[in-house]
């Protein structure tokens, strides 16, 4: 009877350390989830109250991105972030003589404005877009690392194109291209995809938008909803996708809704008119693309950002500032102005009167300004 007793009070002694050892996890499972819970609440409170101190000045010129003249810290730039308050600057090679140069140029870029952080980007894909100089680094095409078919190899490409970037100062890459190369007449984007087919483009692009990230610079998946099926080059004009929202969803978006469900940043729309969805608009100003898809179907929260609005699948038919608006309206975040700091000027003007005339809304606004400060948080 004694041994009994001694068994059934042991049994609860342990039953009551295992019951105590639960109670410690759960509660400290429910401290920490609570202690991120309001660590993101806080982040959030101060990127709005961040927010509300900004003039609308602030507010627009954080929503446009820009090219501009020169190799070093000059009276263009100067105006482009003290001035006209830009969000972040893009890089091409005229902007480029060498690593020191560059890594002098991006310094003095951050020490510019030190309130809110500049994106400082480059299309930097690797193969025949590579905008850095000889004497950086070369980086394979996207073709060349498709047809490896090594998600590793690709991942660790990804990175060591984020790492060299990051070493200049870079923050922000327009890549990687996650369109597929089903158009064999299609000359601008060739061997910059990874492949034919939405598979090898959707592993292979992730890897790379992965290692990226691990590289600390923000990818940018590009060219939404697909630049692979088009003979026309959006550069010199309108490119036109004869395809169903039904197809698209088959074939063109996968890669893209992968890389959205794997945590994408940022997504560039491009300047292609697909017919079926709308018949008036390229996708950088179609509302049925950038919101109704892109926004809502696909469920994309993050920051989505033009291509080029000076390319002439945009000139020919509009403004650039008339474009820009309309981009605005139809849910785009971060206008691209790759010329320089007048177009940009005229831009900002423009997006500010038609802000004041109630033709885009200040809540508009707000929401864009806030998803791009979130992202720079990373930064």
């Amino acid at each position: 009877m004694k041994n009994t007793n001694t068994k059934n009070y042991k049994l609860k002694r342990i039953s009551i350390i295992i019951l105590i050892c639960f109670m410690v996890i759960i509660i400290s499972t429910v401290y920490i989830l609570s202690k991120k819970k309001y660590k993101e609440v806080d982040e959030d409170s101060k990127i709005m109250i961040k927010i509300n101190e900004m003039t609308l000045d602030e507010k627009i010129g954080q929503m446009v991105l820009s090219g501009f003249n020169g190799t070093d810290f000059n009276g263009e730039l100067d105006t482009l972030i003290n001035d006209l308050k830009v969000g972040g600057v893009i890089l091409f090679s005229r902007n480029i003589e060498d690593s020191k140069q560059l890594k002098k140029l991006n310094l003095d870029i951050e020490e510019a404005n030190k309130n809110i952080p500049v994106f400082i980007s480059i299309d930097e894909e690797g193969g025949r877009v590579n905008r850095l100089a000889k004497n950086i680094k070369r980086f394979e095409s996207a073709k060349s690392i498709g047809d490896k078919g090594d998600i590793k190899y690709a991942y660790e490409n990804g990175k060591e194109i984020g790492k060299t970037l990051k070493e200049h100062k870079i923050n922000m890459n327009f890549a990687p291209v996650l369109d597929i190369y089903s158009n064999s007449k299609n000359t601008v984007i060739g061997d910059r995809a990874f492949g034919d087919n939405e598979k090898i483009v959707e592993t292979m692009g992730i890897a790379t938008m992965k290692g990226l990230k691990d590289g600390n610079v923000i990818p940018v998946i590009k060219h939404f909803p697909g630049h692979g099926d088009t003979e026309v080059d959006s550069h010199i004009g309108l490119p036109v996708v004869e395809k169903s929202i039904d197809q698209l969803y088959d074939f063109e978006l996968v890669p893209f809704k992968k890389a959205i469900e794997s945590g994408a940043d940022a997504v560039m729309v491009s300047h292609i008119l697909m017919k079926q969805i709308d018949d008036k608009n390229p996708a950088t100003l179609s509302y049925n693309l950038i919101t109704r898809i892109l926004r809502n179907d696909m469920e994309f929260s993050n920051v989505i950002i033009t291509d080029d609005m000076c390319m002439k699948a945009i000139t020919n038919r509009l403004s650039v500032e008339e474009a820009s608006i309309k981009s605005i309206k139809a849910g785009s975040y971060i206008i691209l102005i790759g010329s320089d700091v007048n177009k940009t000027k005229s831009v900002i003007e423009k997006i500010k009167l038609a802000v004041e005339r109630n033709e885009i809304s200040e809540k508009r606004i707000y929401e864009s300004v806030y998803r791009i400060l979130k992202l720079k948080e990373k930064l």
